[in-house]
């Protein structure tokens, strides 16, 4: 791992500015949006009660299919996913609009043709805090498990426990599922790999461990990690390295990393989703990122801080510069796909082109 340009400074290149390809004003509110590589958008929507009051936990929801290129409404139907604890939506390998998160019954997983809307399928599931829906597997993150449907036939493909531990979140990379997961008792967060035909482990990534990380990205075969101390979440070596780099780069009169009086230095972590015996690539970043929000696409790494995202190489960490994005400092959600990004406020959802 080449660390020597670790501490470059974090305004690499020119800040540009993202061209809006269309945006559209959504009557209900949008709670949350999905969108594949190519093909259509899907909105999931809500109204809210007056007041703000209604009977139970969940609000009646509704899936809308927006055009990818024009942000025309293909068509909006029910849903018998509501507004509520747990939301997670996607596509079926043919298209169909998948959609997991409470219904007036429990949790639940639904299926609605691609093309009208009709309701295909529906089965309950456990309750689970959040979850992912890619073309093959849908993942629901329960606090005791980890639970696969297969997202064609909605069917349980397999189940993931770890003694002692309770689950916070879960990511697909390659043909790996990347869990963070804490000890009972302990905030401290470890990360452990799955093999996601088979859902046995494949790796202890890193046992729990104080101030680990907060959220994570990934993508072939890659997790990436923000942590608010990169030097503390390096082995050893590498980390003698990377304060070694980082007095070198203190000297320069220019340089304005925070936290210098505790020697603290926030940035980015990659492993390799097989091994964690030694990082892939580490980025440190000339201010803190405890706020940071990512995502990984097409071999990038997006970093969101408010209307702003630092565009990184996901094979090297390199910072390849920043682009503005109106709206997205006051979105709900936000998908970079396939050279564009998809922001969804709360009554509003845009499309815009990305600079290359």
């Amino acid at each position: 791992m080449r660390l020597a340009g670790a501490f470059e400074r974090y305004h690499v290149g020119m800040t540009r500015s993202a061209r809006r390809r269309w945006s559209r004003e959504i009557e209900s509110l949008v709670d949350g949006v999905a969108a594949g590589a190519t093909g259509p958008i899907a909105i999931h929507t809500y109204e809210a009660p007056a007041g703000g009051k209604w009977v139970d936990d969940v609000i009646p929801g509704k899936v809308a299919l927006l055009d990818r290129q024009s942000g025309e409404v293909l068509w909006s139907s029910p849903c018998e996913v509501g507004y509520g604890r747990g939301f997670g939506a996607g596509f079926a390998a043919n298209g169909d609009v998948v959609v997991l998160g409470p219904s007036h019954s429990g949790h639940a997983i639904v299926r609605m043709d691609q093309r009208s809307g009709e309701l295909l399928g529906v089965e309950n599931v456990p309750e689970f805090d959040e979850a992912f829906v890619d073309a093959e597997l849908s993942i629901c993150v329960c606090p005791n498990q980890i639970l696969a449907l297969d997202t064609n036939d909605m069917t349980a493909r397999w189940s993931f426990r770890l003694r002692d531990a309770r689950f916070h979140g879960a990511l697909r990379s390659a043909d790996r599922v990347l869990v963070a997961f804490s000890r009972k008792g302990s905030r401290d967060q470890g990360l452990v790999s799955i093999d996601a035909r088979t859902g046995r482990t494949v790796a202890t990534l890193f046992e729990p461990r104080p101030g680990s990380f907060y959220g994570a990205a990934g993508g072939e075969g890659l997790v990436v990690l923000p942590v608010a101390d990169v030097e503390r979440d390096l082995p050893a070596e590498q980390a003698r390295e990377l304060a070694l780099a980082r007095l070198v780069a203190s000297q320069d009169e220019d340089d304005d990393l925070d936290d210098e009086e505790d020697g603290a230095a926030a940035g980015l972590v990659a492993y390799r989703a097989d091994d964690a015996t030694r990082p892939a690539w580490c980025r440190a970043l000339a201010r803190s990122e405890d706020e940071a929000v990512l995502a990984v696409d097409s071999g990038k790494v997006y970093v969101a801080r408010g209307a702003t995202v630092a565009v990184h190489d996901l094979a090297t960490g390199r910072e390849l510069g920043q682009v503005v994005v109106p709206g997205l400092d006051e979105s709900i959600a936000w998908l970079p796909r396939n050279g564009a990004f998809v922001v969804a406020e709360e009554n509003r959802l845009s499309v815009f082109e990305l600079p290359d």
